[in-house]
Formats: structure tokens, C-alpha cells, sequence
């Protein structure tokens, strides 16, 4: 076991300045705009995933954990597995039409399968 201090999670590691006051940086609330308003793509992907293919909802706009959500309830809806990464919604497995299906079922009309 590492007996080492944690490290500090701003980055910042020593400073000579004897005047220096740390300020955190502002972290801006992205507001998650309504479904209608969403403009979601859904694709296959295969690639750097050991040729199996995964369907990706990507162009989310807004807070992570609302994304979270959405594809904590795709998965469900889909009887699969997955995760959200990067800002995308990856699901296991050709899900395409099925994922469409919901999320238009959901209000999110302005989404496009390619």
C-alpha cells in the first residue's frame, strides 16, 4: 500500500509567492434543455471496442447527471448493459431502432439515426 499523501485534486502543487490565494475556477451549471428541444444522433460504433458494436446516443446538451438518467433508462428499456462516457450514452449491442423508438416515445422528436 501507497503511503503517500492524496494529491490535490486542483492541480496546484506548491507556489512561491507569498502573496498567492488559490480561486477555484467557476464551474458554469449547463441547464439541460427539454427533450423537444434535444437534437440526439444515434449510431453504431465498433471502433477500439474489439469489433463489437455499440449503439452511441450522442449531442446531449446539459447537466451530466441528466444524462446519467437517460441512459440508465435506455439500458432498461434495451435489457443490455453500458455507460455514459465523454458526453455519449453507449449501449451494448445493435440498438438503433430500439433506442429510437423510446426516445421518441419520450418527447425527444428531433432525433436522427445514422
Amino acid at each position: 500500500m501507497s503511503k503517500k499523501k492524496p494529491s490535490d485534486k486542483n492541480g496546484l502543487v506548491y507556489s512561491t509567492d507569498p502573496n498567492f490565494r488559490f480561486e477555484p475556477e467557476e464551474q458554469h451549471n449547463i441547464e439541460t434543455l427539454a427533450p423537444d428541444k434535444q437534437i440526439l444522433r444515434i449510431r453504431l460504433d465498433t471502433k477500439q471496442r474489439g469489433g463489437k458494436a455499440v449503439t452511441l446516443v450522442t449531442g446531449f446538451v446539459g447537466q451530466e447527471a441528466d444524462l446519467e438518467t437517460l441512459g440508465k433508462l435506455l439500458k432498461n428499456f434495451c435489457g443490455t448493459g453500458g455507460s455514459v462516457k465523454d458526453g455519449e450514452a453507449i449501449i451494448q449491442g445493435d440498438q438503433r431502432d430500439k433506442v429510437l423508438l423510446w426516445l421518441m416515445k419520450n418527447g425527444y422528436n428531433k432525433t436522427k439515426k445514422s
